[in-house]
């Protein structure tokens, strides 16, 4: 089978986004190369798997981590850079399906994933900055209702007074559209630079001691009393093993992958704007609308659109990006059809049937966490650093999201991306009809 590790990018190298071109790189790391044995090894350098290291390491275990390209290759070098509130999930549909205290438990999870965040930037002097600030934009008059509801609920049931209700004028003083009928505005949520982050957090957790090893392609487990991961030049043997892979689980943990779904996403940046910036969005915050295939976007700090829009399902990226997401954007912002795009780019992150994410022990000694569904930034973050919690005998917050149930696609590997393809036209259809 195809691999999504290699099915659209050139092995070993970032895309050429706007966040590639921006980052303070690192030097590359040395592949695996022969035999090696720690108490950990932790598999993928993204998000939750440099999390899991960094905080694997500050508890004083041997950790070796395996990335097939480079630390923050996949979609925690490319996402939107949103630092969202909560679950992917409203407050009020936790509720129901799962009762309030089982809700309050998932928020404060949220809520501690976000801090986390903000921490791992100050306490390791990432050049990497917190922007407060997310805009919920509402297509629809019923979307706006529903988004006042949740705020007055968040308000008065969780005590969470960052967040207020914007009618249609007040959001369009913030972001100069009419596509909008309103929204909210958090002033707890935020956005960074994710791939600058991503290397922020590779550089803690090598200064804590981790052995990084990129260029190694985990080819195959062994996951009996002490766990295995073979690549071509070698292999880990460890007491633990953390799969922090999301989107690109299959053929080496098949019984999560058929509960964690790849899509792709991508994302646009124009020429910067100048003075015309204003005529996208007065105040430095990020947007992400209610559309069922969100659209999400920021100025970026110097003063381009970045603006991100559409999905497809499969290996393959669609041959003209660009065409792809400036159809979304200038529905959105008809004012810049004249603006020249300079980058885009598209990335592979996971979806799970419930929109929570996915954690489990597919093994004993094996733990994994992926699935983040579009809000990843924080909760990926946090659920590295759950895993590290979890292996050090204090498992209580990881359970809370691994009790959590994870219901398996339809169709298996052969047929879920085509009925996930034939389930989002249908709810592109309803977008469309403002259904």
């Amino acid at each position: 089978m195809k691999s999504l590790l290699f099915a659209n990018d050139r092995p070993g190298a970032y895309p050429p986004s706007w966040y590639a071109e921006t980052a303070a790189p690192l030097a590359p790391f040395p592949p695996l190369e022969g035999e090696a044995r720690a108490d950990v090894c932790v598999i993928g350098g993204g998000y939750t798997g440099l999390s899991a290291a960094l905080h694997l390491a500050q508890q004083g275990l041997s950790v070796i981590l395996l990335e097939a390209h480079r630390v923050g290759f996949g979609a925690s070098g490319r996402n939107g850079g949103q630092v969202g509130s909560g679950q992917r999930i409203d407050q009020g549909t936790l509720e129901a399906r799962f009762g309030t205290a089982r809700a309050r438990q998932l928020w404060d999870l949220g809520e501690a994933a976000k801090a986390l965040v903000r921490a791992l930037i100050t306490r390791h002097d990432m050049p990497c900055r917190f922007h407060p600030g997310i805009v919920h934009a509402d297509w629809s008059a019923r979307d706006l209702r529903h988004t006042h509801e949740m705020v007055e609920k968040l308000n008065r049931d969780y005590g969470y007074d960052q967040i207020a209700p914007l009618d249609r004028a007040a959001l369009r003083d913030i972001v100069r559209s009419e596509a909008y009928q309103g929204g909210a505005l958090d002033h707890g949520a935020g956005h960074i630079h994710p791939l600058q982050f991503a290397l922020g957090l590779a550089g803690a957790a090598a200064g804590a001691g981790v052995r990084i090893c990129e260029g190694s392609h985990v080819t195959r487990l062994d996951t009996g009393p002490q766990p295995v991961a073979f690549t071509a030049a070698g292999a880990v043997r460890a007491d633990h093993l953390v799969l922090a892979c999301n989107g690109y689980l299959e053929g080496i943990a098949p019984p999560i992958a058929a509960r964690v779904m790849p899509i792709n996403n991508f994302i646009i940046a124009t020429e910067p704007l100048g003075p015309r910036a204003a005529e996208v969005l007065t105040q430095p915050v990020a947007v992400a609308d209610s559309k069922f295939v969100v659209n999400y976007f920021r100025l970026s700090d110097d003063g381009r659109l970045l603006f991100g829009g559409g999905e497809s399902y499969g290996y393959r990226f669609p041959h003209d990006i660009r065409a792809t997401v400036r159809k979304p954007m200038l529905q959105v912002f008809p004012q810049l059809a004249d603006v020249p795009i300079t980058h885009a780019w598209g990335g592979t992150l996971a979806i799970t049937m419930s929109r929570l994410p996915c954690l489990a022990r597919p093994a004993p000694n094996v733990l994994s966490a992926s699935g983040y569904s579009g809000h990843g930034v924080a909760l990926a973050t946090l659920a590295g650093k759950l895993m590290a919690e979890a292996i050090a005998g204090r498992a209580g917050r990881f359970d809370i999201l691994a009790d959590l149930p994870a219901t398996r696609f339809p169709g298996g590997p052969a047929l879920r991306s085509p009925l996930l393809a034939l389930a989002m036209t249908w709810f592109a259809l309803r977008d469309r009809l403002g259904l």
